[in-house]
């Protein structure tokens, strides 16, 4: 239920919103705690929330860390939201008793013919 762990994560809107801010570059917690006007201790527990979930990933640069977005957890959401819809089509497609066919359109009339 490795998507539950994402939805947990995004959930909270600081968390988002740090997560869209990495999306566009790379950025330090110290970058990221200026951004969202939080302490730096709060960015980094966000960020070890984020990366739990597969959402962040960071990468070690001098005495620096930079954090960036991955898609690693939103690729786990999304399949599991595909899986979800599959089931709602599937279940929607039982219960009518005239589902659509796959036959051909009829022929469209050209333009200007009478």
């Amino acid at each position: 239920m490795a998507y539950g762990t994402v939805m947990v994560a995004l959930a909270d809107p600081t968390r988002r919103a740090l997560f869209e801010r990495l999306r566009s570059r790379p950025h330090t917690v110290g970058e990221l705690a200026r951004i969202a006007r939080i302490r730096q201790p709060s960015v980094s527990q966000h960020l070890r929330v984020l990366r739990g979930a597969r959402l962040v990933r960071d990468r070690r640069e001098g005495t620096r860390r930079y954090y960036s977005a991955s898609q690693e957890g939103l690729a786990e959401l999304r399949r599991y939201v595909e899986r979800m819809w599959d089931d709602v089509l599937t279940a929607y497609a039982a219960g009518d008793p005239h589902p659509p066919t796959k036959e051909a359109a009829p022929p469209r009339k050209k333009r200007g013919a009478r």
